[in-house]
């Protein structure tokens, strides 16, 4: 009877257990689909692709290798000791006469080399008069394998609609091009103007580029187009067209999902785009620098020793020309280093290219199956090990699955997406114990402890909780970023004493600091007189860019009220100019092992110090660019400045001088006789111009400095006008 009744109670335990366990797995089952259906939800709309940006940056950084045609590809880079050899040797400033490159071009010819592509744009003829342009233009004639990377595509910006008529079109035909562009409709390749280079480079050389690049939304360079199209004609990447200049009877082709060239394909996204798979950081590549280069010529024409004494350095290699020195440094953000030159992307394309190693994106299908398999399997997991240390152990695993898996899939090249399978894996995780807690009481405050500090949003509390954080790297944000600087403050210091100055410096930066503060700023640091501050980091900040405008105009505003009592001690008026821009920058611990700052860099921060200095052109104090004008809205209004183009940047930038509305409504007619003369101005009728703005330039100091350009402009009417003002220094 004993045993009957414990073998009825072992059955009842069975069947309870039983029950139990296809509860556990039910349980599993329902959260492993919704964990994965949440992480498709949050990737669907792009939500997850900034993450998943910065965890490819990772695994390029870490599995970057040489390919096996990395060594055919040489690399001359214009560096500052090229600039200052040029300078006390032949007394050469910059821009250097075209001469100088065909000197390169020569040294190229004489060792051998496959081809040679020039990352610089000639779209104006030479300072040095037609002579320099002609002989330039012969040399790259004679040489026969030279890519001219000097033509620059754009939406927007450029003076030709159509193929020049004067230029002969390529003679590369992408056979399935049309059919392509109907099945994808990918837009983006296709640009209506382009910027062309002289005659005497597009008549003569081998293969005309486009030297534009587009980065991802962040601003990182990890995606290149290999061909753009420009009026019918396809013209291929800086990167490719370094190949075809070496190899002429290179065919092309396109299929949805592969470019092919001379027989070896890429694979491409429905935009036109190709995965770079990077070598490794800037100065991978073997590079020479241009003085080394130049020195060997003039060396061997002279039957003495090259400084390059390799033998064969360049024979038979694919050699890119370009710019690395600083004021010239073509800086763009890459996947394995915030500073990467752009001849050093090209260069990559077609080290990508030769190896045939470029990545892959993987499949949507693939990318579904992965994300269910693993949520369902860790929230089954989950569900069973309910434990605190068994949930500890399954996180482990299936939290480092993914990243194995994204690993040696990168190794095989395939861009298998990271956080997707993170993110569904992290939900599962997160709604299992949570179900864990709440059956069974045990594991909610582990989960509590375990997530609290990577849910923290404060920086100093990150870095407080994780002092393994203070160390060197970054990431990307857009920044509203804002340089300031004080109007003739060498000269001012030259009157103060020591202290006296210090006490001056101190009462200033300490208004003016409040006041960015105030706005949510943060000040990344003083140099001397100057102030450097930006917005949206090290946390989100709503507006940055109104804020960052108000900050400005309340600085103005609280120096105008202090210039007085300043100017009692320093004996005139103290004025500060400000520039401001908007855009991708790369923010972080950085600097040296042993040293560094929470500072920021990249082509966003270069362009707001160059509208500081901007404003002198035009007598100005606050200055905008339009990146910041686009988020600016309503808050304020402007006045457009100009077009500039500063020193460094290929592009021209409108500029914009903001103002609280009462300055506005006070100086409202002024600032229609401006806009009105600036319309002239854009139009290059300049007589009619310098009549408007010589109404109001008593007035208008921007007026003023109008005037004065439209003079010169009539006096040496520029050819091709585009309304831009070239500014030729910083």
């Amino acid at each position: 009877m004993a045993n009957s009744k414990l073998q009825i109670t072992n059955s009842k335990s069975q069947i309870t257990n039983h029950k139990s366990q296809i509860a556990k797995l039910i349980q599993g089952v329902i959260i492993g689909v919704t964990g994965a259906v949440l992480a498709i939800a949050l990737w669907s709309p792009g939500w997850l692709d900034s993450w998943e940006a910065r965890t490819w940056d990772w695994r390029a950084s870490l599995m970057a290798k040489p390919g096996i045609a990395t060594d055919d590809i040489r690399l001359i880079l214009l560096d500052q000791n090229s600039l200052d050899w040029a300078k006390e040797e032949s007394g050469l400033t910059w821009p250097w006469p075209r001469e100088v490159y065909a000197a390169i071009i020569n040294y190229c010819q004489r060792s051998g080399a496959k081809s040679l592509a020039f990352d610089v744009l000639f779209t104006e003829p030479s300072a040095y008069g037609v002579e320099d342009d002609e002989r330039f233009g012969a040399t790259i004639s004679e040489f026969g394998r030279f890519a001219a990377g000097s033509v620059f595509l754009g939406k927007t910006a450029g003076s030709e609609m159509s193929w020049p008529s004067e230029f002969s079109r390529p003679e590369l035909k992408i056979i399935g091009l049309e059919e392509w562009l109907t099945l994808t409709n990918a837009d983006e390749i296709l640009f209506p103007r382009a910027v062309m280079p002289i005659p005497e480079v597009a008549n003569n050389a081998a293969a005309l580029c486009n030297v534009r690049m587009n980065p991802d939304k962040d601003g990182v360079y990890r995606r290149i187009s290999p061909f753009n199209v420009f009026d019918g004609s396809p013209l291929l990447s800086t990167g490719l067209g370094s190949y075809l200049a070496g190899n002429p009877n290179a065919k092309a082709s396109i299929l949805p999902g592969r470019f092919t060239l001379d027989g070896k394909g890429i694979p491409i996204d429905d935009r036109g785009h190709a995965v770079l798979r990077y070598r490794g950081p800037s100065g991978t590549h073997k590079a020479y620098s241009a003085a080394a280069v130049l020195q060997s010529e003039i060396r061997l024409l002279s039957n003495e020793k090259p400084v390059i004494r390799e033998e064969n350095a360049f024979k038979d290699k694919y050699v890119f020309f370009g710019f690395s020195a600083p004021g010239l440094f073509d800086l763009r953000p890459a996947p394995v280093g915030g500073i990467y030159t752009g001849v050093e992307i090209h260069a990559t394309m077609l080290d990508n290219f030769l190896s045939r190693d470029f990545m892959r994106i993987s499949p949507t299908w693939l990318i579904l199956i992965i994300v269910f398999f693993l949520s369902l399997s860790c929230a089954i997991s989950a569900s069973f090990f309910s434990s605190i240390a068994g949930g500890v152990i399954v996180s482990f695993i299936f939290l480092t699955t993914p990243v194995l898996i994204s690993l040696v899939s990168y190794f095989y090249g395939l861009w298998l997406l990271l956080v997707i399978q993170e993110t569904a894996i992290a939900a599962s995780l997160i709604i299992s114990l949570a179900a864990n807690y709440a059956t069974e009481g045990r594991q909610k405050r582990y989960i509590k402890n375990a997530f609290r500090h990577y849910l923290s949003p404060l920086f100093i509390e990150q870095l407080i909780r994780h002092p393994e954080q203070l160390k060197l790297g970054g990431e990307r944000r857009i920044l509203s970023i804002f340089f300031s600087d004080i109007q003739g403050f060498t000269s001012i210091s030259e009157r103060l004493e020591p202290e006296e100055l210090t006490a001056l410096l101190n009462e200033y930066l300490s208004e003016m600091t409040d006041i960015i503060h105030e706005e949510g700023g943060t000040v990344d640091k003083y140099e001397g007189d100057a102030i450097i501050a930006f917005w949206n980091a090290p946390l989100e900040v709503s507006e940055h860019a109104v804020r960052a405008v108000r900050a400005s105009l309340q600085c103005q505003k609280e120096l105008a009220k202090m210039r007085p009592g300043f100017r009692e001690r320093i004996g005139t008026d103290m004025l500060m100019r400000i520039g401001i821009n908007t855009g991708p920058a790369v923010v972080g611990n950085l600097g040296s092992h042993t040293r560094f700052d929470y500072t920021m860099l990249g082509d966003a921060v270069n362009l707001a110090a160059r509208l500081e200095g901007t404003n002198k052109q035009f007598a100005t104090y606050t200055m905008i660019s339009q990146f910041t004008l686009e988020l600016l809205g309503d808050a304020f209004p402007v006045r457009e400045l100009a077009r500039v183009a500063v020193v460094g940047r290929k592009e021209p930038v409108t500029v914009y001088e903001p103002m609280f509305a009462e300055d506005y409504e006070s100086r409202k007619a002024i600032l229609k006789t401006f806009a009105r003369g600036l319309e002239m101005f854009y139009k290059g009728q300049f007589a009619d111009a310098r009549e408007i703005f010589s109404e109001i330039r008593d007035l208008d100091p921007p007026a003023s400095a109008y005037e004065k350009k439209c003079r010169i402009l009539m006096e040496s009417p520029p050819e091709n006008w585009q309304g831009v003002w070239v500014m030729t220094s910083k």
